[in-house]
Order: structure tokens, then sequence, then C-alpha cells
């Protein structure tokens, strides 16, 4: 499974893909959901697109949304929190 909630807390897996032609969700790939960066994976750019592209999908602010593994990988976790939006939403 590709996200895990806990209360208000979501924690995501998510294979990413930057320097694509437009941001956006690509469905899944394996056990991860696989996420298209417009951003170019120099100098932290494709995470700070990735955070700021969550946050608006999840309606929160940036500072609820978190990478907590996969610093300069592919496959990274990220955690929100204080989100009323189910993280299945972003399959529709």
């Amino acid at each position: 499974m590709w996200f895990r909630q806990e209360g208000a807390s979501i924690t995501l897996t998510l294979h990413v893909q930057p320097g694509a032609k437009k941001t956006e969700v690509a469905g899944l790939h394996g056990d991860a959901l696989k996420i298209r960066l417009a951003a170019p994976p120099v100098e932290g750019k494709a995470n700070a697109a990735l955070l700021a592209y969550l946050a608006e999908k999840f309606g929160v602010p940036m500072r609820n949304v978190a990478l907590k593994q996969g610093e300069s990988s592919r496959r990274k976790v990220v955690s929100i929190s204080g989100s009323a939006i189910p993280p299945d939403f972003l399959l529709r």
C-alpha cells in the first residue's frame, strides 16, 4: 500500500520523476504512487516542488508537509498532517 493513515497524519510512499513536462500524478508504481514533476532535479528544486504540490492537493500549509526519506532518491516518503482529504483522492 502506498499510504498509511494514522489519525490526522498521512504517510505517502512516492516514486518521483523530475523533469517532466507537467506536474501530475501518474498512477501506481509498484507499492508507491508515481508523481511526475515539472521541476528539474537540481539543488532541491524537485523536492520543494513536490512538497508544494502535495500541500496544495491536500489543502494544508507547507509546514504540514515533510520529506521523511529520500532527499536525493526517486523513492521518497512524505508525511502530511492536518488534512481532511483522503490519500486515494490523488488517484481520481
